[in-house]
């Protein structure tokens, strides 16, 4: 398997982890009487500010998918991961360090640390764009 179909298949386990991890703790709500089954807002707003925060992550996930996921799946589907290879760990990387860094804290160097490792995913995701269009 290339380092590309690795890295793809590690990015939807990141985002599915985050999603399970949120739904054990709504699960514990619920069964501990907490909030009922029904108490749930999508944003988890009615909740903890780490459950705010783990919302906000998966969705930041989920909604990167189509642009680094999609640029993954083009270079396989075209066999020119060779393109994306490179660089694909380093976009997990900052993946997981823009979620890690969502769920630690919101305070100002938090959110300016995180939205480097957001800005790291961009300059990726532009240079593959790039690439696999010229090619």
């Amino acid at each position: 398997m290339s380092t590309s179909a690795v890295v793809l298949t590690l990015f939807i386990s990141w985002t599915l982890f985050l999603l399970v991890l949120m739904e054990l703790r709504r699960s514990w709500l619920v069964t501990s009487r907490q909030v009922p089954a029904n108490g749930f807002q999508p944003d988890n707003g009615n909740l903890s500010p780490f459950m705010q925060r783990l919302a906000r992550a998966h969705a930041n996930c989920v909604e990167g998918f189509p642009i680094f996921g999609g640029l993954l799946i083009v270079a396989l589907v075209t066999d020119r991961a060779a393109i994306t290879d490179p660089l694909a760990p380093w976009l997990m990387l900052a993946r997981v360090l823009q979620s890690s860094i969502h769920l630690a804290s919101l305070s100002e160097f938090a959110v300016t640390a995180r939205f480097t490792a957001f800005a790291a995913q961009l300059g990726i995701a532009g240079y593959w764009a790039w690439a696999l269009l010229a090619r």
